[in-house]
């Protein structure tokens, strides 16, 4: 462990411990959250319903696209994400989607479906993933006159198999948060469950469309838990692939270095669990092959490791965890092992240098774009200075957005000499944790320590960041899986590692604890019937 660094953490750690239980005590959740309720039941289905009802002509592309323009509309103005539509663009693709299959004749619509995976279907963008012709800004000002030109890769996997973009999404400044609050004049996304709480970052917007019932489904992108967090904080799923699966082309910040393609991945965001396996099979495009997803995989036949969080001094320098969330990781476990798994509470030691290894690895990329990137030769002061400045809103850079850079510019607080060292523990990692879950298990942990954190309090909770971070560093694919709400309605869950290809073990454990236990909860209660889809023609 590096002193420099641990000391730092166990002071924040300590700071945000007072802060994180005044904040709960002087603002106690107070009355139901602001988000409209779901009016429409078309809102409510899941992607592969969507999917057979058009195939059966019972769903018409731009029924759904309205149908989610209008819940965007309702709901934007609590929460902030949009950072900007093309909802009239949307609706002359579904009226081209519904024409293209009115005349395909029912001996072919099969074949169309096949070639258009997701034909007519409403999607939502990060802003940093790239969508042709719209605004990518990333939330700073110094970028604020920017737009893509071509579709990111993996936002063009998905138009190229029919689905039709809605809009993109709020981002922290560079992607450089775990809370979204972007350079003004944009506003700090808020979470749909409790908008005195941050939605997460950096897909915040996504995350909170999402959380809002606003979406079908998102494309985000994750190098430090980006996907994951968000999903935590808004209660919905997010997957994080195996490294490399998922082309970076196209994203904003990137880099050409094979590291970096390695531990930036792009994935899907969703309320639904069951959609993960389709959505990451037109994600990864070509590489889709490489992770066998047509293949089924009994739930049984996986073998279950769970942890409640880093232990041992590792342990204690980190955030202790929420009991709410080790309980919906005990639920889970219970479920899992009533229904035939092994399952296994098992030591987290292997991990005890995850800080030094996030950190490192992330300080040893130079060609990914930094945020003030000038040629004063005092760098550290400069940052310092900039930081100061941010704090009273005299500086052009985001306080949170400055933080990273600084972290990177200081080699994680760490002697550059002793980056190698944690390059190696790195790779025993790999071999140690690619040992114990094999080819047929996964790991069941924290995503985050605590439910979503109060706005502005990211700096302080940046250092447990390393609970997603680490397996962007080492590839191995991760899943947050919600579970329902804690006794402030915040969601809960954690995140399902497996070893690096096996993301299906994650999809599968998803799937059936969303089909069992509780999955996204709603942020409004609506009185909604079930929709009848055998009487469902539009």
């Amino acid at each position: 462990m590096e002193i420099t660094l641990r000391l730092l953490q166990f002071f924040l750690k300590y700071t945000y411990a007072v802060v994180y239980a005044l904040l709960n005590f002087f603002l106690p959740r107070k009355g139901p959250p602001t988000i409209p309720p779901i009016r429409n039941p078309l809102i409510t289905l899941p992607l592969a319903n969507v999917i057979k009802l058009m195939r059966q002509r019972k769903l018409k592309s731009e029924d759904l696209v309205k149908a989610y323009i209008d819940r965007i509309k309702e709901v934007d103005p609590h929460i902030n994400a949009v950072v900007q539509d093309r909802f009239d663009d949307a609706l002359a693709d579904a009226k081209r989607a519904d024409g293209l299959i009115a005349k395909t004749s029912d001996a072919n619509l099969p074949a169309l479906f096949n070639r258009y995976t997701l034909l007519g279907v409403p999607f939502t963008v990060k802003e940093a993933c790239g969508l042709k012709g719209m605004p990518f800004r990333v939330g700073s000002r110094k970028r604020a006159h920017m737009i893509c030109m071509e579709n990111g890769e993996v936002v063009g996997n998905v138009v190229a198999a029919g689905g039709i973009p809605l809009l993109i999404s709020a981002t922290p400044e560079y992607c450089f948060s775990i809370e979204t609050n972007p350079a003004p004049p944009q506003k700090p996304c808020l979470n749909p469950y409790d908008s005195r709480r941050a939605s997460g970052g950096s897909s915040g917007g996504e995350g909170a469309l999402n959380g809002a019932g606003a979406s079908l489904f998102g494309v985000g992108s994750d190098l430090g838990g980006s996907i994951r967090i968000p999903s935590l904080f808004c209660g919905v799923f997010g997957h994080k692939p195996t490294g490399g699966v998922t082309s970076i082309v196209g994203h904003f910040p990137g880099s050409s270095e094979e590291n970096v393609k390695q531990y930036l991945q792009l994935g899907p965001i969703t309320r639904y669990g069951r959609d993960l396996a389709l959505l990451m099979q037109v994600m990864a495009g070509r590489n889709a092959q490489k992770l066998d997803l047509l293949t089924p995989v009994e739930t049984k036949d996986i073998k279950i490791f769970y942890s409640f969080g880093f232990d041992g001094p590792n342990g204690i320098l980190h955030k202790s965890t929420d009991l709410d969330v080790q309980l919906s990781i005990l639920k889970a476990v219970k479920y899992l092992t009533n229904h035939g798994c092994k399952t296994e509470l098992t030591s987290m030691k292997i991990f005890e240098n995850s800080m030094e290894i996030s950190f490192g690895e992330i300080a040893m990329i130079k060609k990914f774009p930094f945020l003030i990137n000038s040629t004063n030769p005092h760098k550290v002061r400069e940052h310092i200075f900039e930081l100061c400045k941010s704090l009273v809103g005299r500086s052009e850079y985001t306080k949170e957005a400055i933080m990273i850079d600084l972290l990177r510019y200081t080699n994680g607080f760490m002697p550059a000499a002793n980056l190698a060292k944690y390059k190696e523990k790195k790779q025993t990692l790999i071999t140690k944790l690619s040992e114990m879950l094999g080819n047929d298990g996964v790991l069941l942990l924290p995503t985050f320590p605590t439910p979503a954190i109060h706005r502005n309090t990211s700096g302080l909770a940046l250092w447990n960041i390393d609970y997603c971070m680490l397996f962007n560093i080492i590839g191995f694919p991760s899943t947050h899986v919600p579970m329902g709400l804690d006794q402030n309605d915040l969601p809960v869950g954690f995140q399902v590692v497996a070893a690096p290809y096996r993301d299906k073990l994650c999809f599968q454990i998803a799937s059936e604890l969303e089909a069992s236990l509780n999955g996204w909860i709603v942020p409004t209660p609506n009185d909604l019937q079930p929709l009848n889809e055998s009487i469902l023609f539009l």
